[in-house]
């Protein structure tokens, strides 16, 4: 019997975090690579032109 209360438990949103709207995590991961690469094109900008020339 405390078993399943303990399940119940783990699976329930504290109410303070309930009224958040959380992304997918698909979602974060994708934005996470975006902002990877935008910061990596700026600082090695010089690299990369030199490339084209």
């Amino acid at each position: 019997m405390e078993d399943k209360n303990f399940e119940n438990n783990q699976k329930k949103i504290p109410s303070r975090m309930a009224r958040l709207a959380w992304p997918k995590a698909k979602y974060g991961f994708i934005i996470a690579i975006v902002i990877i690469i935008v910061i990596n094109l700026i600082y090695y900008k010089d690299f990369f032109l030199s490339l084209f020339k």
